[in-house]
């Protein structure tokens, strides 16, 4: 996703810790047992709740990516419900512009951050050990709190290129996201899946902001991001003063076999007037964002945030044209990591689980 230089947005204070348990349902409740055949009860967390004290609020960042794509108002619009509880919860949450999705994992597994966007292909491979978790292993601590919207691996190209098929890109001056980005691994096994090597294409390395900058003034052919639609920055591209157009991504059906986050995925070009084949639905693959968390984040607060959300989802899903699609049973989907202890009770309270 658009990376940009880090920045916190800080939202107003909270307070009334008190008041949690009994305004957020602490009594003790009944939850099915694992073989759904009685029940048990279940007591309220209180070595979770004892870390609340009237007047001290507790604070809780949420990363998410650049300024400029989805994930930071995505974040901003959890923040803002979960701070405008003033009467029901001492947390005050703020947002952090970061380097995405790689960056939110392991500053939440580190304790930097309490919540963060990511790919759902970077929560797969830091479950697992894989990609830059391989030499540290399995990252236990991770925690899945719900899945987003879906995120486009979008192709953009300059339409004097001649690129029309991703294939194209072969001695073509290209930016695949900087190292580390989620779309940096997606622009490769985009690449791969279609024939195409690194060594195939004039590989740049920059933020998505950089690139769009780039292809505008003519130093790069194409760049690939990896984006929610619409998007503020491909749509700022597709009406600079260079033709520009979405070049469809086919013909990688092998992905979807061998990643199982991949799924196919198109994009609405009503959304983009100025691009060429502007109304036309251009197809491609991508991968859901979610928001993560970890083990070592007290239930209340995970509660508190998934709680927020999902009460107030019809609000929630206004706040992006993005979340168009989203549903409350879609936003348990794509889920590799464990699902927070603190998300899963409210979804067992709502009749989710």
């Amino acid at each position: 996703m658009a990376l940009s230089v880090r920045t916190i947005v800080a939202v107003a204070v909270l307070l009334a810790s008190a008041v949690w348990l009994s305004a957020c349902g602490d009594a003790p409740k009944e939850e099915r047992t694992e073989s759904g055949s009685g029940t048990a009860t279940t007591a309220p967390d209180e070595a979770a709740s004892e870390v609340y004290k009237a007047g001290e609020p507790t604070f809780v960042t949420i990363g998410t990516g650049g300024i400029t794509g989805v994930y930071y108002p995505t974040g901003g619009a959890i923040a803002n419900m979960v701070n405008l509880k003033r009467d029901k919860y001492n947390i005050r949450a703020t947002v952090e512009a970061t380097g995405g999705s790689v960056f939110n994992i392991n500053a939440v597994i580190a304790g930097d951050l309490q919540f963060g966007i990511a790919q759902a292909d970077r929560q797969f491979q830091a479950v697992h050990g894989m990609a830059e978790w391989q030499e540290r292993g399995p990252q236990k601590k991770l925690r899945a709190v719900f899945s987003l919207h879906p995120e486009t691996v979008t192709l953009v190209a300059g339409d004097d290129t001649g690129i029309r098929d991703i294939r194209d890109l072969k001695g073509k001056r290209v930016n695949i996201g900087n190292p580390g980005s989620g779309q940096h691994q997606n622009s490769l096994d985009a690449l791969n899946a279609a024939g195409l090597g690194i060594g195939d294409i004039q590989a740049v390395e920059v933020k998505a902001v950089e690139a769009i900058e780039m292809l505008e003034s003519g130093t790069l052919d194409a760049f690939f991001y990896t984006v929610g639609h619409p998007s503020a920055a491909i749509l700022k591209i597709t009406r600079g003063k260079r033709k520009v157009r979405i070049v469809p991504i086919l013909g990688v059906d092998t992905l979807f076999v061998l990643h199982p986050y991949y799924v196919p995925s198109s994009i609405n070009m009503q959304y983009y007037p100025g691009a060429a084949d502007a109304g036309k639905t251009v197809e491609s693959f991508g991968v859901k964002a979610t928001l993560v968390t970890s083990s070592d984040v007290p239930t209340p607060i995970v509660y508190a945030l998934t709680r927020e959300v999902f009460v107030n989802f019809e609000a929630f899903k206004a706040q992006q044209p993005a979340f168009a699609g989203l549903t409350k049973m879609g936003m348990l989907q794509g889920l590799s990591a464990p699902i927070h202890q603190g998300a899963l009770r409210y979804y067992r309270e709502a009749g989710l689980q």
